[in-house]
């Protein structure tokens, strides 16, 4: 199991692209491989997090999906950028533990809001105000575990990775045109749920 404390974000401490970087690593050079763990596994991390609302989940995932990346950076395609890339495996990863568990998607995600929102705070805003953001993003959670998995992943993808229409398509092997038409009724499904919370709270 990975350890919390390596999914910590650390400076890559250089301003080498992450081509150049798959380039080296495929050379063989290790320290560019540990140079794009450090970039993309927190955002590797949080996803499978967002998708399966179980830490300890997400972690063996993440640890995985780190795995693959690796061992099929030979198969690398130079037209992608690395990100969406690894998203896609992380996706599948997901996408398996499903499967393996018989495990519905999004179950155990409403009660992970609170663990998530606090990863998502704004450490520099006042109480109140990061209170009320905080209270915010546990109604958005509680909403999105209630939405099918296709519509949760997409707005997760766009909203809280802010990836470009190109990039979602390509993690979820998609035309552009599907993912605009998912995107605008998951959007769709999420108000209306939002609303229905809060005419019961």
């Amino acid at each position: 199991m990975v350890d919390s404390r390596e999914l910590v974000a650390l400076p890559d401490g250089a301003d080498t692209s992450d081509l150049e970087l798959v380039g080296q690593a495929q050379a063989g050079r290790r320290e560019a491989s540990e140079t794009l763990a450090r970039r993309h596994r927190q955002a590797a991390y949080l996803l499978a997090l967002q998708m399966l609302g179980n830490r300890d989940d997400a972690m063996d995932v993440t640890q995985e999906a780190m795995l693959r990346f690796f061992t099929s950076l030979g198969s690398f395609d130079r037209e992608r950028r690395v990100q969406p890339w690894l998203f896609a495996i992380v996706r599948n990863q997901v996408r398996d533990l499903w499967r393996r568990r018989q495990r519905r998607p999004g179950e155990g995600l409403g009660e992970a809001g609170e663990a998530l929102t606090r990863q998502l705070a704004d450490p520099t805003a006042n109480p109140e105000a990061d209170l009320r953001r905080r209270e915010l993003k546990q109604r958005v959670w509680r909403a999105l575990a209630k939405l099918p998995a296709e519509k949760r992943e997409i707005i997760v993808l766009r909203d809280f990775h802010d990836l470009s229409y190109s990039d979602i398509a390509q993690v979820l092997d998609i035309p552009i045109g599907t993912v605009m038409s998912r995107l605008h009724g998951a959007r769709r499904q999420l108000r209306a749920q939002l609303e229905e919370g809060g005419r019961h709270a």
